[in-house]
């Protein structure tokens, strides 16, 4: 039974054969063995439409080529809106979660999600705990610091004197101890007074040393009040940042997404206490093909139709210069105003952004069909009686056919008969009227 059913595979695959690839052979030889057969003489032939696929007796100059019967149109060109149609979704153009920055226990009251809000208003408050009494006690200590620097500050000039006076009382025994060398050599002078002016210049050596050294240490001390005074005033910032956390508030205007945080809760560091969105302006986000990118530009005029046939109008004011890995396409942003709030985040939306316009065909979508290498295009019939392959850009896609762009100004587009032809092969076209 298997081999049965093999054969009868084998047997109508054969027969399929025949009569799709080898159809004009088919025919030909049923004609030729048909008078044989039954013995008469062929009966005339009555002239009658040719179907479209089929093939009829070519008048040109091939006398044994047959052309295949097709139904075409001649389309013009006629110029268009060529817009970059998408679809995306729209969002709020500015989106944030309101944390805290200081850990407390909430003492405000919670406002409701749907509230609108002002920049700077205050949506959650924090006990401030022994927050003020660290302020206060930083302040002291800055105030404190100051308090001595005019103090540590006259210190200097005290040494700077006690330095010059060092330097006078030096230079006195310098003199003295030269007199007194030159009287001990004359014989003028005791030994001892040469020993005494000796020892009074290395006293006045040692009390400029000593002078330059107070001088030295006041300096530091005034430099070391300075770094205290910056740390004072470094205490005091941070208290004044924790003070000032705990009163949290809006970054901008606009609508409460969330609850705010409930009166008693205890927030930590990075607790949520609410999110703000704005819908004014409104941003609505597409992505856009590869082949498209090159023709959306900043600040192009563009259209949505949103959910309820609701319009709007907007402004290309991002195009990405980088492709989704994924999906191969480029992110576009269009603001528009919205100030009513009437619009929401995330209703989707039909995109077309203005773009430079197009000569374009208008055909059926039947007219479409693929070649051996999977390119999208249509059949025509050139002057000669030929078919031949063009391929077509898609421009878009409307109820009364779809408009293509590629193609000469004129065109003869076979419409019926496509798929029964191949490039070069003879055919023999019937015309209808173009779609308007």
């Amino acid at each position: 039974m298997r081999i049965i059913s093999i054969l009868t595979a084998l047997l109508v695959a054969a027969v399929l054969y025949a009569v799709v690839l080898e159809r004009d052979r088919l025919l030909d030889w049923a004609r030729a063995i048909a008078p044989a057969a039954s013995g008469e003489a062929p009966a005339p032939e009555v002239a009658a439409a040719p179907e479209a696929g089929a093939p009829v007796a070519d008048s040109g100059e091939d006398e044994g080529e047959t052309s295949v019967a097709v139904m075409a149109m001649r389309s013009v060109a006629r110029m268009i809106d060529d817009a970059v149609v998408l679809r995306g979704e729209t969002q709020a153009s500015r989106e944030v979660d309101v944390m805290a920055e200081t850990a407390g226990r909430v003492s405000s009251a919670p406002l409701p999600k749907g509230t609108r809000v002002t920049e700077g208003q205050v949506l959650c408050k924090l006990e401030p705990g022994t927050s003020g009494a660290s302020l206060d006690e930083a302040v002291a200590r800055l105030a404190e610091a100051r308090a001595q620097r005019p103090q540590v500050e006259a210190r200097i000039p005290e040494a700077e004197a006690m330095v010059l006076q060092a330097e006078a009382q030096l230079e006195e025994a310098r003199i003295n101890l030269t007199a007194a060398e030159q009287l001990s050599r004359g014989g003028y002078a005791s030994r001892t007074k040469l020993a005494s002016s000796q020892a009074q210049q290395r006293a006045a050596e040692a009390g400029v040393i000593s002078a330059e050294a107070g001088l030295k240490s006041a300096r530091s001390g005034v430099d070391s009040l300075e770094a205290s005074i910056e740390s004072a005033r470094a205490s005091v910032a941070r208290a004044q940042t924790v003070v000032d956390n705990l009163t949290i508030t809006a970054p901008f205007a606009g609508l409460l997404e969330s609850d705010t945080a409930e009166l008693g809760s205890l927030m930590a560091v990075g607790g949520h206490c609410a999110t703000v969105i704005q819908l004014d302006p409104l941003k609505i986000v597409g992505f856009v093909p590869e082949v498209d990118v090159a023709r959306v530009e900043t600040g192009a005029r563009a259209g949505a139709r949103l959910t309820g046939d609701v319009t709007v109008t907007g402004t290309v004011t991002f195009v990405s210069r980088q492709s989704d890995p994924t999906t191969r396409t480029f992110r576009v942003e269009i603001t528009l105003p919205n100030p009513d709030r009437a619009i929401r985040a995330g209703q989707t939306a039909d995109i077309g952004i203005e773009a430079e316009g197009a000569m374009a065909h208008l055909l059926p979508q039947s007219a479409l069909t693929l070649d051996d290498e999977g390119r999208i295009g249509i059949r025509s019939a050139t002057p000669e009686g030929r078919a031949a392959f063009l391929p077509v850009r898609i421009l878009r896609d409307t109820r009364e056919g779809i408009w293509v762009g590629g193609l000469p100004d004129e065109v003869d587009v076979i419409t019926v008969g496509q798929e029964y032809v191949t490039d070069g092969v003879a055919v023999s076209p019937s015309f209808e009227e173009v779609i308007q």
